[in-house]
Order: structure tokens, then sequence, then C-alpha cells
């Protein structure tokens, strides 16, 4: 059985879909490939998703912010938009692509003090962790039957 390869995509790709990546990844182990882009990459990784994902023992440090244009005759069997902009700005990935659309708030919009920042970064990271490890457990059931 082929493993899916699996991208994220995101307007800027700089908070929630790197957080889904990495969780996905951490969740999915070596049933399936993760990768994450944007529709209008920012150019980098947000600090306090990086801070955000360390605290749940995941590093992130090492990812860069990618265009979705790199992943567009990379194989992509499913695509995953994590905000409303990306999946208008979605285009169509060449063969059989599964797409799925869950919605999350950006976290880089917070505004107040730092720890303020810091909690809807936690909200949002916790919020991505409890649908992307349940999109995994689907995968590693629909393995084992």
């Amino acid at each position: 059985m082929d493993i899916p390869k699996i991208l994220i995509l995101c307007t800027g790709n700089s908070c929630r879909s790197h957080m889904a990546e990495g969780i996905l990844r951490n969740a999915g182990g070596e049933l399936i490939e993760v990768f994450s882009a944007g529709a209008k990459p920012s150019g980098y990784v947000h600090p306090k998703a990086i801070e955000v994902m360390n605290e749940i023992g995941l590093d992130i440090s090492h990812h860069r912010s990618k265009h979705l244009e790199e992943f567009l005759d990379s194989g992509i069997n499913v695509v995953i938009t994590v905000c409303d902009n990306a999946a208008e700005a979605c285009p169509v990935f060449p063969g059989n692509v599964t797409r799925h659309h869950w919605s999350f708030p950006d976290p880089a919009d917070a505004t107040g003090s730092d720890e303020e920042v810091l909690a809807v970064f936690r909200e949002i990271r916790d919020r991505i962790k409890m649908v992307f490890e349940a999109y995994a457990d689907g995968i590693r059931d629909s393995r084992s039957e």
C-alpha cells in the first residue's frame, strides 16, 4: 500500500500549517509523508508557533515557509487547508487528490500581552492537535483493516 503524501495549506505558511505538519508527522509516523506550504508564504515560521510546539515536545524550528507551487508535481494525494483563504486559493493538483478543509483562527492575529498572545497560540495548537491526531488515528485504523 502506498504511503499517502499529505500537503497542509495555509495562506502564509507561518503558524497553523506548520503546527499541523509537526503534529500530523508525529502522530502518523511512517504511515504518511507530511508537508506544509502557503498560497502567499510569509517567508518565516512564527517564533511563537515554534515555542508552543516545543512545549509539547515537537521541534518545528527547522521548518521553512514554502509556496504551494513547490508541491504541484510531487505526487500529493491529500490536500488539507487550515484557513479559509487557502481553501479558496488552492489550485487543482494533478491526479486523484482528496481534499479536506479544517479552518482554524490565525494565532498571529492575537493581540495583548506576551502571555495573552501565547495563550492564543496554545489554544490553536491544542485544537489543531485534537483534529490532526484524530485524522492520523483514522489513517492508522484504515491500514490495520
